[in-house]
């Protein structure tokens, strides 16, 4: 048995972390551009990467290097590394080597990116920015603002874990995204950091575990970015290791992150749940519930509030997944539109359905009639503030 409540501290929260956020030149007017975490003893680290063939700089370094355990994380915003071939990596190297000549404790220290692809680090401004950083620092409000790109809120929890003895440890995160969000994860940078003893060899799983329902279960857009990173770096300080509760913190760590980065994406005003159920297996009705998520036709009746269920019927018979007509029902909320080759269409039905469709949030429910399948997916709406984005991104 074990109890979990929220507290405040970010990646901060647990024992022994520091991080902050200041200004190194790669934002206008002043804006935080460039972060760190960094722990008082040497972590235990594993990351998840994007599934993007064309990685970045950031994530080929980390993988050359094999790294196993680092006390540093540098973090910077506006620029990606990506596909910028050897010179990228090499630019990490030499501004990482500056940064242990500067901070001599420093150890395998790797760095994350994110920004404008296709354009070389300005290594000057990143070396002389980390030269002002006090590594004794716990800003962690600075360091989550520091990696925001086209957000427009920063993304951040903590919890704390009581065991059954009394005895607690503590998980903290930090998040960026809200455009080039698909279920792979995508322009979606998290930093997860805990007290708590894991065992290395069980990091990765524990990671792929919780991003399968939470990062890869999301969509903005479409698009899958280069630099997708989520890290778990873990101390250990508590001297505490209960699987299922950590487990479960770090679950629900990655879940309120991927729903914030949603309901965070780029001129979105509603983040959808889309749930399928009655689906042939979970894997289809994993298929189906991402294909919803993708559709611009949804997407954009979703912006429009309008209760099209022909689109979401359309998008479940194209998605390849096993359904019939004849025993699929449609609701928008509680508000059951199609019900097994019955229309409830009327002037009633559609009302109400609207009235869904003006929350902030709220869920379109889909049964396939199939089988005991089951898969909740995200997404968000797409209008017009989207396009004006990403028209003006590099500007």
């Amino acid at each position: 048995m074990f109890t979990m409540k929220s507290i405040p501290g970010g990646v901060c929260a647990p024992e022994g972390f520091y991080a902050d956020g200041i200004a190194a030149g790669l934002k206008p007017n002043g804006q935080k551009d460039m972060a760190f975490i960094r722990s008082d003893t040497l972590c235990d680290v594993a990351a998840i990467f994007t599934a993007n063939r064309f990685q970045a700089a950031p994530i080929r370094h980390f993988k050359k290097h094999g790294i196993t355990q680092t006390n540093f994380v540098l973090v910077n915003a506006k620029n990606a590394n990506a596909m910028t071939g050897e010179a990228g990596v090499a630019d990490i190297e030499e501004i990482l080597a500056h940064a242990k000549a500067v901070f001599p404790s420093l150890e395998n220290p790797v760095m994350s990116s994110t920004g404008v692809i296709g354009v070389r680090l300005p290594k000057e401004k990143l070396t002389a920015g980390l030269e002002t950083f006090d590594l004794t620092a716990k800003n962690p409000d600075a360091a989550a603002r520091a990696i925001m790109t086209t957000d427009s809120y920063d993304k951040q929890v903590a919890f704390e874990v009581t065991l059954e003895t009394g005895e607690s440890f503590r998980i903290g995160a930090m998040a960026k995204g809200a455009g080039m969000i698909d279920p792979a994860m995508a322009t979606m940078l998290c930093f997860v950091t805990t007290d708590a003893a894991v065992p290395a060899d069980e990091m990765k799983a524990l990671l792929r575990s919780g991003a399968e329902t939470t990062f890869n279960a999301i969509s903005v857009d479409g698009d899958t970015s280069t630099n997708d990173t989520v890290m778990l770096l873990s101390n250990g300080q508590s001297a505490l290791y209960h699987r299922e509760a950590f487990a479960h913190a770090l679950h629900k760590a990655m879940h309120e992150l991927a729903l914030m980065i949603v309901a965070d994406g780029e001129g979105a005003t509603k983040c959808v749940a889309f749930e399928v159920t009655g689906a042939k297996n979970d894997e289809e009705a994993a298929i189906c519930a991402k294909a919803l998520t993708h559709s611009l036709l949804v997407k954009t009746a979703l912006y429009g509030e309008d209760p099209n269920w022909g689109r979401i019927a359309s998008t479940i018979g194209a998605s390849g997944v096993q359904c019939d007509p004849t025993t699929l029902t449609i609701a928008f909320g509680g508000v059951t539109v199609y019900d097994r080759g019955t229309i409830l269409f009327d002037a009633e039905t559609e009302a109400k359905a609207a009235k869904v469709m003006r929350k902030k949030a709220f869920a379109i429910r889909c049964d396939l009639g199939q089988g005991d399948g089951a898969f909740t997916a995200y997404g968000c709406d797409l209008g017009h503030e989207y396009v004006k984005i990403n028209a003006d991104y590099r500007t």
